[in-house]
């Protein structure tokens, strides 16, 4: 039977397949944080060529993110509709033409649009490869599949900046765009020869030819095939579908929670992302030690996503969740009497990127598994969706309140006191909550 294929893959030992299929999501998380710094690094350039103000440049940095969440919130849940690898291909084409055309934008107001237009393909693809990650993974290993998957977003956002600074300094900001538009277009080739659809999908939606395509999956996997599909399960009545199935009793509890825990995290890590270069050097460090904090941020941020999946590999990940939450708020708090001293300002931005990053990646690791695969890219997706709002918001915050006369690192203080009340939501995110897979793995 189907469903005893399904628990051989969820308890057995993982393939080469399985994790070939987890490297590519990987590297389509990499685009992701390649996206999110491209505007970042290029803003000066840009600036100057079009001689633009704090506004404008605000517009720009905004754009990108407002399609992320759009496209988490509208064009994910598809995914549960047609399927994730093609979603995952029609978004790779819809957000390397908004690259390749941001390099030909003449005006402010075309490359704010066309960054939207980016954001929207990227919004899509996270979710969906996300849960394809955590479809692919056993039980055992599903936290660090999911998690080093989140790694992605730190080794494009890294990697990406340093030859983004090389770009710049030979071919100037068009070239940075019209690179990352050659590399999605380029991962493309990769989906359609390595990434498989999901098993899940194939087995709760059963498109045509569905039982020779999981047959063979199976064997891809070293499973054995089926004979026939199993017998559908009827949907209860009144159930609904999509973003309704979300807000149904039996998941409304479930979902207020995760959409709550992105939007708070979301929060803090894109003010530690966004503000910490800038604060630093109005703390008393150099530009250079400033852009050094930001680096190091990122570069934290690959060993965190790391370190939660290997820890939720042998203990519950809702523990280690709420552990790496804390940890990042006593981070930040250290972190407000760090100006002072490079060193500690250094060594401490290392150590709350890591951990920081760590949160999300461990909200990308738990969210797919409490939902079930008819709905699972939805409530990831709109759970994606909500935590990109908060990081919209999140600069603005912080703005508001350096306005208002704070002193740059108090702010840290006041996000810590953002990761102390995630920790606690997370805390009420009961076990078997939902109606989808057993959640021993989870809490």
């Amino acid at each position: 039977m189907a469903i005893d294929l399904k628990t051989t893959v969820d308890n057995g030992p993982m393939s080469s397949f399985q994790w070939l299929a987890i490297g590519i999501c990987i590297v389509l998380n990499m685009i992701d944080g390649f996206d999110v710094l491209v505007m970042a690094f290029t803003a000066a350039s840009v600036s100057a060529e079009w001689a633009l103000s704090g506004a404008q440049i605000g517009m720009l940095l905004s754009a990108g993110l407002f399609g992320m969440a759009a496209g988490s919130l509208f064009i994910a849940p598809w995914a549960d509709r047609i399927g994730r690898r093609p979603l995952i291909l029609l978004c790779l084409v819809v957000s390397g033409t908004g690259m390749l055309l941001s390099a030909l934008s003449q005006t402010p107001t075309q490359l704010a649009l066309l960054r939207g237009l980016t954001g929207l393909g990227i919004g899509g693809i996270l979710a969906s490869s996300n849960v394809i990650a955590s479809e692919y993974a056993s039980k055992r290993w599903r936290g660090l599949a999911v998690s080093l998957q989140s790694t992605g977003y730190a080794l494009g956002a890294t990697l990406g900046g340093l030859i983004a600074v090389w770009l710049l300094s030979h071919w100037g900001w068009r070239s940075v765009f019209v690179f990352g538009g050659v590399v999605t277009f380029a991962v493309i080739p990769l989906v359609l020869l390595w990434l498989p659809e999901s098993l899940d999908f194939l087995l709760a939606r059963r498109p045509a030819t569905a039982l020779q395509r999981i047959n063979r999956l199976a064997e891809r996997m070293g499973q054995p095939t089926l004979n026939n599909l199993p017998a559908a399960v009827a949907s209860p009545v009144g159930e609904g579908k999509g973003v309704a199935k979300l807000l149904t009793p039996m998941l409304r509890r479930t979902t207020l929670l995760i959409w709550t825990l992105f939007f708070l995290v979301m929060f803090g890590f894109y003010f530690v992302m966004s503000w910490t270069p800038k604060l630093l050097v109005s703390a008393g460090l150099t530009a250079q030690q400033g852009i050094t904090g930001g680096v190091l941020l990122s570069v934290g941020g690959i060993f965190g996503a790391a370190l939660v999946g290997g820890l939720a590999s042998r203990w519950p990940l809702t523990r280690v969740l709420s552990l790496f939450m804390l940890v990042t708020a006593g981070l930040l708090v250290l972190f407000v009497g760090s100006g002072s001293s490079v060193m500690a300002a250094l060594g401490l931005g290392l150590m709350i990127g890591m951990f920081s990053n760590g949160c999300v990646a461990g909200l990308y690791a738990l969210s797919p598994m409490v939902y079930d695969a008819s709905v699972r890219t939805t409530g990831v997706g709109w759970g994606i969706g909500i935590g990109r709002i908060g990081a919209i918001l999140s600069p603005v915050v912080a703005g508001f309140l350096l306005d208002a006369g704070w002193q740059p690192l108090h702010l840290y203080g006041v996000f810590a006191i953002v990761f102390v009340i995630a920790a606690a939501c997370l805390l009420l995110l009961k076990p078997g909550a939902s109606s989808a897979q057993p959640m021993p793995s989870v809490a």
